[in-house]
């Protein structure tokens, strides 16, 4: 009998050999420490993807705000924001028309014409210099509606001015040094703009659409 059997054991019962058999851990044991493994790495999973979710529609309103450039699509608590503030622009100091002396030139073969045009400038408030024929520079050569002519130290905003009783004019300079302009009215041209029109252009001029300004 081996010194490892118990007393009064013997038989099918003796143990023999130098150790002890080896005893297996109980299979539900292990189980279940798998599923408590598993269940947390799912956990961990699950609230990744939904910080990834977050932040990629967080990421489209910033980009949608930056691409307006003046709205915000929400504020903090999710709420639609207010519209974005409109900056009041600052009203442009214009010339009178009685400031401006214009004088008006005919380069077309129509008689009469710059006659007509200085009267009715005259009635709308413009100073009105010389009135004829257009210089032999100009005569029969200018295919527009009209050309202001003037010195290049002349305030552009007189040229502004005089623009919005004749649309279609371009801008040309001179050598003169005096402040007067000159119109010299071209082979498309067929009237002024009603006083109607030229107000409402005037005090567009006047009062610039204001600019939306973003905050957020």
């Amino acid at each position: 009998m081996s010194m490892l059997t118990p007393p009064g054991m013997g038989g099918k019962y003796r143990v023999t050999g130098a150790a002890y058999p080896r005893m297996s851990r109980p299979r539900r044991r292990r189980r279940i420490v798998l599923a408590v493994l598993g269940a947390v790495v799912a956990l961990g999973l699950l609230g990744y993807g939904t910080l990834q979710l977050v932040d990629v529609f967080r990421g489209d309103e910033k980009k949608t705000a930056a691409g307006t450039g003046t709205d915000c699509v929400q504020d903090k608590q999710g709420k639609p924001a207010a519209p974005a503030a409109v900056s009041k622009a600052p009203a442009v100091a214009l010339p009178k028309p009685g400031q401006i002396t214009v004088n008006v030139y005919n380069a077309t073969p129509r008689s009469g014409l710059a006659k007509a045009v200085g009267d009715e400038l005259r009635k709308r408030g413009f100073v009105i210099g010389k009135v004829g024929n257009a210089p032999a520079d100009f005569d029969k050569k200018v295919p527009g509606a009209g050309i202001l002519l003037g010195s290049p130290r002349t305030d552009k905003a007189a040229y502004s001015v005089l623009g919005t009783q004749l649309a279609g004019t371009t801008q040309q300079t001179d050598a003169r040094e005096s402040a007067d302009i000159d119109l010299i009215l071209g082979d498309a041209f067929k009237a002024l703009s009603t006083k109607e029109d030229a107000d409402k252009a005037l005090a567009v001029l006047a009062n610039p659409a204001p600019a939306p300004s973003a905050k957020c």
